[in-house]
């Protein structure tokens, strides 16, 4: 596995050649540079006067957005694909130039001036989407651009997530990605579309027509996975988005239980109330423990909770958050029992606090006895 080195001057980001390939709607050389720009990188039209590193990348290739970033942290280093060069961090313009003029016809670099990293066996930790695995680098052209949109969609994609969205509506939210690249969606817009549906579950539910309101619930719930994967796909991730959508995310699920709760006596299955109101009382607190849980285990560590051993991340496929609480209620619909999936989610609400709870304990048992806590991914 490839390891960053420690923090170097940020090169600018050259793009050099081109093609008629469209990504999710883009030209490539319009995408690659939003991606570099996403990346921190500065984005240059030709090689800079001035000295200083600069990261060059082959248009004639899509790589993994995560290439980027590592790159950018390895002076003098070259990701080739069959021996092209598909990136390359020239720390000075000598180093550039001979970069350049491999790139432009097709040929391989010097490789006494560069370590080169083949990009048919490194290996990367994506630390911000939990996985390990190979980031793809892929000959571009317009022949095979819907097999490189997929590879970019699922170089996206979280590795440790609940299991709705790892598997049930994976591909489909694909094409909804692609649809709103092509259509000009931002991925903010999408964000507010699913809002609009997120509300309207909470009426719904509120008001007692579950079905209709798990209709609306699941678009919303398909939508919070397609902007996300927009904004990726396309380099149009910003700071306010993130906070939007994460801001949305980490609010609503409290506010669809308590209206599922208030529900229930329009759908027939009244509960008596101090009942109901301790149901309630228990799915919020369990909710704000357990992300609290989370945040301290993050600061302490400097990871997720879900990424620590394989344990952990095999049970965040079914933890207690909100896609895997719609499946029991789900369930509990298809037997026309709404107020029995309630109780059930108040049920493995404590059992998944319960476990998290434990696996914090565990992690700072190990850490006052000297061990170090590090995640499956980075061994």
């Amino acid at each position: 596995m490839l390891q960053s080195s420690r923090p170097v001057p940020s090169p600018a980001f050259l793009a050099i050649g081109d093609t008629d390939a469209r990504l999710f709607g883009q030209p490539a050389r319009e995408r690659a540079e939003r991606l570099a720009a996403n990346a921190g990188l500065s984005v240059v039209g030709e090689l800079p006067a001035a000295p200083g590193p600069v990261l060059l990348g082959n248009l004639h290739y899509a790589w993994d957005p995560a290439w980027l970033k590592e790159l950018a942290r390895r002076p003098g280093t070259a990701l080739v694909k069959e021996g092209r060069p598909v990136l390359v961090h020239a720390p000075d313009r000598d180093a550039a130039e001979a970069a350049e003029a491999a790139m432009r016809r097709g040929g391989a670099l010097p490789v006494d001036r560069f370590e080169l990293l083949d990009a048919d066996t490194a290996q990367l930790s994506y630390h911000e989407l939990r996985k390990r695995e190979r980031p793809f680098t892929m000959p571009l052209a317009a022949s095979n651009s819907l097999a490189v949109e997929r590879a970019f969609y699922d170089a996206a994609y979280k590795g440790v997530t609940d299991l709705l969205t790892l598997y049930l509506w994976r591909r489909p939210a694909f094409w909804l990605t692609r649809w709103a690249a092509m259509a000009g969606l931002t991925p903010n817009v999408v964000t507010l579309i699913g809002f609009v549906f997120c509300a309207l579950a909470f009426y719904l539910f509120w008001e007692g027509y579950y079905w209709t309101g798990f209709a609306s619930g699941f678009l919303f719930m398909v939508l919070d996975t397609v902007d996300g994967k927009l904004a990726r796909c396309t380099g149009q991730s910003s700071k306010w988005g993130d906070v939007l959508d994460h801001g949305v995310d980490l609010l609503h699920p409290p506010f669809w239980w308590w209206a599922w709760v208030h529900g229930l006596g329009t759908a027939g299955h009244q509960l008596e109330e101090v009942y109901k109101s301790s149901l309630l009382a228990v799915i919020v607190a369990t909710y704000v423990l357990g992300r609290i849980i989370e945040g301290w285990f993050k600061k302490r560590f400097g990871m997720h909770i879900h990424v620590w051993q394989p344990v952990d991340s095999r049970f965040r496929l079914v933890t207690a958050r909100r896609n895997p609480n719609m499946l029991i209620l789900f369930v509990a619909l298809l037997f026309g029992r709404p107020d029995v999936g309630i109780e059930l989610v108040a049920l493995w609400s404590v059992v998944s606090l319960i476990f998290h709870a434990v696996r914090l304990a565990q992690a700072e048992t190990l850490g006052d006895r000297g061990g170090t806590v590090v995640s499956w991914l980075d061994r």
